[in-house]
């Protein structure tokens, strides 16, 4: 079953430019996992610096794989060091 992951940051407009290429790297590398179906981000309007992603996993264990990967550990770990501030992944499925 296809799950969704809702990714949420807040980045500081300061730092918008240092992370940007970091997370552009993690969309590239989570396209080329395996069962990665699609990824959206987006910006809130209402909360200045407030982003979240929007990935679409064929399954949980294709997202846990990519979850636990040295790889985007160490990517998110320079993120979230950067920005001072811990990310946040939400899993939801289907209704119904």
């Amino acid at each position: 079953m296809a799950v969704k992951i809702l990714i949420t940051r807040s980045i500081d407009k300061d730092l918008v430019q240092a992370v940007n290429p970091l997370i552009v790297k993690l969309h590239t590398l989570a396209m080329a996992q395996p069962g990665y179906i699609s990824g959206e981000t987006l910006k809130c309007i209402d909360r200045p610096g407030e982003y979240i992603v929007i990935s679409t996993w064929r399954s949980l264990e294709d997202w846990n794989r990519w979850h636990s990967s040295q790889e985007r550990i160490t990517l998110q770990s320079t993120i979230d060091s950067i920005t001072g501030k811990e990310t946040a992944y939400t899993v939801y499925v289907p209704f119904g």
